[in-house]
């Protein structure tokens, strides 16, 4: 797959937020796209904006957490649209504190979706895409997957699992011509803290404020994605920002770690997050 001009694509958590802008992104290229979300009325204004921009699709209404539903969706778009070309994977939600104060519930309500929603989605996509000869999967994960932030515990415990997960299916599904890319974004404002939980307001404020001065837009963000998809690159980390960050940590992780450390055993660590978040240094 070079180019996804014309291709079938499902995103799921497209009602909103990157989802949408990667709808949006594909319906340029004249896409027929399944605006999958449990979000129906955000979902039905994707695809207006899609059918507006040259694209086509359906809505359908997932709720990413449960299996069964999965395969019945699998099951429609392959049988109703004699095949699906690429499956992003792409609904998500935070969850922010510190381990011991986070409550179980949370973590468990964020595995539901950010890895086992992941999962089901490649469980059920799989077969189908063997049985065509081919396809390709991209998996929204984050740059927090990769950095592992403070305070980020059961997000940057999820992002790194889908980071993990792609990684082996890249190799794994390359005989059966089924391609992956993982999506390892840094902060860009989305729809994403609309249901963040978190344990105090400097998480909240935090969050918010990196999306206030967020240099990249969701848009920006859904055209890198796309690019690095028709190219079949393994990893895209839109932001400088990002590939900054990483490759200092790959190079120095001992160092990079106890950095994190420092700052955390300092008074000034919180302030100066926010110092960064503010000029845009996270982004």
């Amino acid at each position: 797959m070079n180019r996804l001009d014309g291709k079938r694509v499902v995103i799921t958590g497209a009602a909103s937020g990157l989802g949408r802008a990667l709808a949006l992104n594909l319906a340029r290229k004249g896409c027929r796209i399944g605006i999958v979300d449990i979000d129906v009325a955000g979902a039905g204004e994707t695809l207006e904006m899609v059918v507006a921009g040259g694209g086509s699709g359906e809505v359908y209404e997932l709720d990413v957490s449960v299996i069964a539903d999965w395969e019945v969706m699998a099951d429609h778009f392959f049988n109703g649209w004699s095949g699906v070309d690429v499956l992003i994977n792409n609904a998500g939600v935070v969850s922010a504190g510190h381990v011991g104060d986070i409550p179980i519930e949370d973590w468990e309500w964020i595995f539901s979706i950010n890895f086992w929603g992941m999962v089901y989605g490649c469980h059920a996509f799989i077969p189908h895409m063997k049985k065509q000869g081919g396809g390709y999967l991209v998996n929204v994960a984050s740059a927090a997957g990769l950095l592992c932030l403070l305070e980020m515990a059961p997000y940057n415990t999820t992002k790194a699992a889908v980071i993990a997960l792609s990684e082996t299916l890249r190799s794994e599904l390359s005989p059966s011509k089924i391609g992956v890319t993982v999506a390892c974004p840094m902060f860009f404002n989305t729809h994403l803290l609309d249901d963040m939980r978190y344990t105090d307001e400097f998480e909240t404020e935090f969050a918010h404020t990196t999306f206030e001065y967020a240099r990249m837009s969701a848009d920006e963000v859904a055209a890198a994605v796309v690019k690095a998809v028709e190219k079949k690159r393994l990893y895209v980390v839109p932001q400088r920002s990002g590939r900054v960050f990483w490759a200092i940590k790959r190079l120095q992780p001992c160092q990079y770690h106890g950095s994190l450390a420092l700052l955390n055993r300092s008074d000034l660590g919180r302030k100066f997050f926010m110092w960064m978040a503010r000029r845009g240094l996270l982004q």
